[in-house]
């Protein structure tokens, strides 16, 4: 772990800005080749690595200049160095940071692993070339990548979307095992290249496209607004697998689907579908290694209520191919979703 205490805080902080969007009717292939967007990823992290104990004043003077959106949240609230206004205070921090030896370690780190960030690029210029053909009036943000010592992986500020590089080094990457007690191993574990794509797209859904409101009636209204976050994932990144938009391993999407009918059979025995205790449902939402209690030795799937919520919004869509997107998103009766779309456990 990040011995600098500035460093090494795991926080995790989301500024999303709001819009409104429109849509145009689903289709299973469309064209996106006119949709003009050039997207040129601002590799800050590599500016950050140029940081030394000397030139700390210099570099704290010019990125409010370059950057003064991202660099203000990112020294209050991602480093949690101070306010980049207060000089004495900043520069004292970045001095610190600069010489320490864990960030010299991340620093290289992420320069061998990102030398470049091409690919990256053209996968991120397609899934917004989807975005702009699904939601016209969205814009494009400026993607800007850096390290903070694992505070958070993709933050969304004003006009711009963050990449924490260093949460994306690799499963194998030496950092994670020392962050377990913050950061367990079976999220750490998706800490990949290949997941920065789908987990940007995912961000940028969940709060700017679609934001989850602040309170659901009930675990079938919640089940739904995850199937449908998964499904535009489906819409806007058509060639990434599904293991990654959901964030399970072969195993666990394999387990999900094959016991899919008997997953909708155990959410309707036990009364769950209408359940207004977030408490009692969460464990079949949220974050974690497995879902207890569905399967000997810990085989079942995580996330069952996004997995089912996901296939619920596939089947309806099935169902009635005329619905348009912002027609789809507005629906927020779960109860009357679930029945118009015939979902029966498969």
């Amino acid at each position: 772990m990040l011995s600098m205490g500035i460093f090494h805080r795991q926080r995790i902080y989301c500024f999303f800005f709001a819009f409104i969007f429109t849509s145009c009717i689903q289709q299973k292939s469309p064209d996106i080749g006119h949709i003009n967007i050039e997207i040129k990823i601002n590799r800050f992290d590599q500016k950050l690595g140029q940081l030394t104990p000397k030139n700390s004043a210099e570099k704290n003077k010019t990125w409010q200049k370059t950057y003064p959106n991202f660099y203000s949240d990112f020294m209050n609230y991602m480093l949690e160095a101070g306010d980049p206004r207060d000089t004495l205070t900043a520069v004292k921090n970045l001095q610190q940071i600069a010489g320490d030896k864990d960030f010299l370690a991340l620093k290289k780190s992420v320069s061998e692993t990102f030398p470049s960030l091409k690919e990256q690029e053209a996968a991120l210029k397609e899934a917004f070339q989807y975005m702009h053909y699904y939601f016209p009036t969205s814009k494009t943000p400026t993607f800007i990548t850096f390290f903070s010592g694992f505070s958070v992986q993709v933050p969304i500020g004003t006009n711009y979307v963050g990449i924490g590089l260093d949460m994306f080094l690799g499963a194998d990457a030496p950092f994670y095992p020392a962050l377990r007690k913050s950061i367990p191993h079976y999220i750490s574990k998706r800490f990949t290249p290949e997941n920065i794509v789908p987990r940007v797209t995912e961000t940028y859904l969940r709060n700017v496209i679609f934001p989850e409101p602040d309170h659901f009636d009930s675990f079938i209204d919640n089940m739904i607004y995850q199937g449908k976050i998964l499904y535009l994932m489906d819409l806007i990144l058509p060639d990434i697998d599904d293991t990654l938009k959901i964030g399970y391993d072969a195993q666990q999407m394999k387990w999900a689907n094959e016991y899919q009918t008997s997953i909708w059979a155990y959410f309707i025995s036990e009364n769950l579908l209408f359940e207004s205790d977030a408490l009692k449902t969460q464990k079949y939402i949220g974050e974690a290694p497995f879902t207890p209690g569905l399967a000997a030795g810990n085989a079942a799937a995580p996330k069952l209520g996004r997995f089912i919520g996901w296939q619920i919004v596939k089947a309806y869509m099935e169902e009635k191919p005329e619905t348009s997107i912002s027609t789809l998103l507005d629906m927020k009766d779960g109860q009357q979703f679930l029945q118009e779309s015939r979902y029966k456990g498969k």
